[in-house]
């Protein structure tokens, strides 16, 4: 039987999965399917049973899943532990391993588009303390980054965040994130901050420094206000579209047995998508 793979949430309706997934099926001429399914919280257990049973090869889990589906699996990896929560499920006989691979796409998509950042990053500004902003430093401690400051408008979750994970995370007063902009190499906004239909992100870029590189994990708007200001102050963009394609390869091998590229033209697919929503 072809693979049969998924993406679950609640809702699931927005998720870009599917053509992502869709794509590269039809780029290598694949057999198989990758499909949106709705499981609702009381019924995620018994579609994990499912996956386990062998109706699925694996697939993709997004909110508000990340973090129950943990207790249904058999193996986690490090990274998802880390970060305590998961995006990617595949069976390996019959036990069920996940694996968070948000981490691998943020840190894949900044060496595609920034090649050799390490070597220029000593600070990172991070904005915000949720799950995205917990992945993202867990892969920039990983890299070696030496100082990573973490700013967030409730300071009780950044310590949290600093407390998990160690040095060489520091947490910084978020009414001081202005100032601290002029400390980074590397600014990263891991809210939801200026997202279109949300608030925007108040933060100003004066002290900005030419060639900071600056991320913003949001990606609808493709460019955000943050990214527009950052790039007329002469900072290097690196926007939240990229992360989330690379994301999506992991997966993408393990159940169908091919590494798949990132390729403009499914960049530009996925652009076409976002811009007629």
């Amino acid at each position: 039987m072809p693979p049969r793979c998924f993406v679950i949430g609640h809702p699931i309706a927005h998720s870009r999965s599917p053509l992502i997934h869709g794509e590269w099926l039809r780029e290598h001429r694949l057999p198989g399917t990758y499909e949106r399914i709705d499981v609702a919280p009381v019924d995620l257990p018994a579609f994990i049973s499912r996956l386990r049973e062998g109706e699925f090869a694996g697939g993709n889990v997004t909110v508000p899943h990340k973090e129950a589906v943990m207790a249904l699996v058999d193996e986690i990896s490090d990274a998802g532990r880390a970060v305590g929560a998961v995006n990617t499920l595949w069976r390996e006989g019959g036990r069920i391993i996940a694996d968070n691979s948000d981490v691998g796409g943020f840190l894949a998509h900044l060496d595609a588009t920034v090649p050799g950042w390490q070597g220029r990053v000593g600070t990172a500004l991070v904005l915000g303390a949720g799950g995205a902003a917990r992945g993202i430093c867990y892969g920039l401690k990983a890299r070696g980054v030496a100082r990573i400051l973490v700013v967030n408008r409730s300071p009780e979750r950044a310590a949290e965040l600093v407390a998990a994970l160690g040095d060489p995370l520091e947490a910084g007063d978020w009414a001081k994130r202005d100032c601290l902009v002029g400390e980074a190499d590397l600014i990263v906004n891991t809210t939801a901050l200026g997202m279109q239909g949300k608030p925007s992100l108040e933060i100003d870029l004066a002290a900005l420094r030419p060639g900071t590189i600056v991320d913003d994990i949001v990606y609808v708007p493709l460019k955000t206000a943050l990214l527009a200001e950052a790039e007329r102050r002469g900072g290097v963009p690196v926007d939240g579209l990229g992360m989330l394609l690379h994301q999506a390869s992991p997966g993408f091998a393990r159940w169908f047995g091919v590494t798949p590229q990132v390729t403009p033209a499914l960049r530009a697919l996925i652009e076409a998508d976002i811009l007629k929503a």
